[in-house]
Order: C-alpha cells, then structure tokens, then sequence
C-alpha cells in the first residue's frame, strides 16, 4: 500500500525573487571601435550560450542562445562592453520578445550599423521554446 504525501502548494504562492527593473540595464556601458574597411560588405556574427534573465511575475530564470548578426557602417561593437552589457540582463525582470527587441535597439544606437538581426533561442519552460528574431536596416541599405 502507498503512503499518501500531503502538499500544501500554497507555499509556492507567495515566493518572489529579487527581480530589477530596466533601468539595471546597463546601456552606457556599450563602446565601439572604428571599422577600418567602410563600405565593405562584411558580415560579422557575434553568438552567446550564456544569457540570462528573469521572469516578470516570478523572478525565475530565463536562459537564452544569442546570434547578433550585423554588417559594420563606420564602427564595431567592442566585446568586452557587450559582454556586461548582456550580463547587466541577469536579474532584469524583462519579457523575452522584449529584451530581444531592446537588444536591437540598444545596439543599433550605439553601432549605427548597415544591417543588423538579432535571434535569440529561448529555453523551453513548461514544455514551450521560444525563438524570436528582429531586424534593422538602415534606410537605403540593400544588402
């Protein structure tokens, strides 16, 4: 014969993480260099296994792959600001169509690029993934 088990769900109810709001984002830290082959076509693709952030409603992590795919006008993105840029996501309570969104945004500000597409992978909860993909092009680019 099984023993019954009793549990009380209602201690989940009440269970918040610490989540930060966008402006823990830290956008300023972002920092170019100068392209040295203007007018060159070349496609650079930045991926990353390692981002994270969290859950509005219950602070809980959301971990994404990353592909920044972009075409340089006059600057590069310079690594190791993008680096904390992204990592500045971690406890940012953020859906994840918008941080996807405002990762274009953020980096189209600063790099001015010709063309740029993020993709970002998220992991599946509750049995659904998520994959979302936004675009830029400059006016008059066709590439």
């Amino acid at each position: 014969m099984m023993s019954q088990t009793e549990h009380n769900y209602d201690k989940y109810n009440k269970i918040r993480f610490d989540i930060q709001d966008r402006s823990a984002i830290m956008e300023d830290i972002l920092e170019t260099i100068p392209y040295e082959y203007v007018g060159k076509k070349t496609e650079v693709t930045i991926p990353t296994s390692e981002f994270t952030s969290v859950c509005p409603w219950s602070g809980l992590p959301d971990f994404a792959d990353i592909r920044i795919i972009f075409v340089p006008n006059e600057k590069l993105i310079e690594m190791k600001s993008l680096k904390f840029y992204l990592t500045s996501y971690r406890n940012v309570g953020i859906y994840q169509e918008h941080a996807t969104n405002k990762i274009l945004e953020d980096l189209v500000r600063v790099a001015d690029p010709l063309y740029m597409r993020v993709e970002a992978t998220w992991n599946a909860r509750g049995g659904l993934g998520t994959e979302v993909v936004v675009e830029y092009r400059k006016e008059g680019y066709e590439g």
